[in-house]
């Protein structure tokens, strides 16, 4: 019996052992029919284990007990485009353009980061920015966060390894890393702000 989506077909093989009528000897003598029946039978029984060995223990079957499905780079933009993340000593601002701010307080040096960020169809947000503070500066650092969809909700860890956490569920969750996300520059007077300290000569 093979299955097909919406639809059952029966099938019947000719190695069938109820196929084979071994009462009827008249039908079993001339032409040596029966030998080439079973040289192909036995082929077929050699070749089937063979044949099915890859799938059993091959990537195909390994990644679809794992499914590593990735948002689409559309997807992630809808996540990230005009909203502020608000960490906990600061926060950074995707802008519509591509352009980043981010800011950090600290406990004794303040520092703004200005860059811009990305999304790829692999399921990558990276944010690319330089820091300066009063007492530092850096060039461009890349940070990539890669995402996955696990049973309908995405999931996101900080590359390369870290551990992978709940970023949004299909139904929000309190806990959800996207829940804080803002619509919109939320913190954009504190990045001012912070900007002009640590640019100031004081």
């Amino acid at each position: 019996m093979r299955m097909f989506i919406g639809t059952t077909v029966e099938t019947t093989s000719p190695c069938e052992p109820a196929r084979l009528e071994f009462s009827r000897p008249h039908r079993l003598a001339g032409g040596g029919w029966l030998v080439a029946l079973l040289v192909a039978c036995g082929q077929l029984a050699l070749s089937g284990p063979a044949s099915a060995a890859p799938q059993r223990n091959g990537a195909t079957v390994e990644a679809a007990a794992k499914p590593d499905i990735a948002p689409t780079a559309f997807e992630l933009q809808l996540l990230y485009a005009d909203r502020t993340w608000n960490w906990k000593n600061g926060a950074a601002y995707f802008g519509m353009d591509r352009r980043l701010h981010a800011w950090t307080k600290g406990e004794d040096s303040p520092a703004v980061g200005e860059g811009r960020w990305l999304v790829t169809e692999k399921g990558k947000m990276c944010m690319e920015l330089a820091w300066r503070s009063k007492t530092y500066s850096t060039k461009p650092q890349r940070t990539c966060y890669s995402h996955r969809v696990n049973k309908g909700n995405i999931e996101q860890r900080k590359d390369p390894d870290g551990t992978w956490y709940d970023f949004k569920h299909a139904k929000d969750d309190p806990a959800d890393e996207h829940q804080k996300f803002e619509a919109g520059n939320t913190k954009g007077a504190q990045f001012d702000e912070t900007r002009k300290l640590v640019d100031s000569k004081s």
